[in-house]
């Protein structure tokens, strides 16, 4: 069974197309306009094995908030629709995740209800030419429109590029765990038998 999305989106500040493959190799092929943004995504695809292809024409020159929001809210809707009806999928996933001096956790439930706990503090307003307040509503947008839980904990960490790379790669991971088979669950993991 194919666990593949395509998405678009277009308004008056975005205009954004996605190819999502949960089941890939983690090949990529992403263009956002801001570099920092974009090495962030394609370090998701490739850690996490998703193929993803993503493009995203934003207004720029206002500043980067709608491109990464917007960003957020297509690849949430992608994951939601190519993972399904959840049946026989681990549901959960988890991982933490070491780059130099910094040391990540992410969990994840695809319970359907949105939730972040972000818990990942940097000292510069910019990393490269994105706004590092915007990684949080980066994983805010794709928990809302994925409806699933996501945790991010920041357990050290003194360099903003390192901390960034390693929250993106964590959550790469522990989604890849969430999305992938458990033989041993009939229909849903869940006791009221939906999600």
């Amino acid at each position: 069974m194919s666990r593949t999305s395509e998405k678009t989106r277009t308004t008056k500040e975005t205009d954004i197309k996605v190819k999502l493959d949960l089941d890939g190799k983690g090949e990529y092929k992403i263009d956002t306009g801001i570099g920092f943004f974009d090495h962030m995504l394609e370090g998701f695809s490739k850690h996490g094995f998703f193929d993803l292809t993503l493009s995203c024409k934003g207004d720029l020159n206002v500043d980067s908030h709608h491109t990464v929001e917007d960003c957020g809210i297509v690849l949430g809707e992608a994951i939601k629709e190519a993972v399904g009806d959840k049946a026989g999928i681990k549901r959960y996933g988890h991982f933490i995740l070491p780059m130099d001096d910094a040391l990540v956790l992410c969990a994840v439930d695809l319970c359907g209800r949105p939730f972040l706990n972000f818990d990942v503090h940097f000292t510069n307003e910019r990393i490269g030419s994105l706004e590092s307040d915007l990684i949080k509503e980066f994983f805010y947008a794709v928990s809302y429109s994925a409806g699933m839980n996501i945790h991010i904990k920041m357990l050290d960490g003194t360099n903003d590029h390192h901390i960034a790379e390693a929250a993106f790669k964590a959550f790469a991971k522990a989604l890849d765990m969430a999305v992938s088979s458990e033989e041993r669950v009939s229909g849903v993991l869940s006791t009221k038998g939906a999600l």
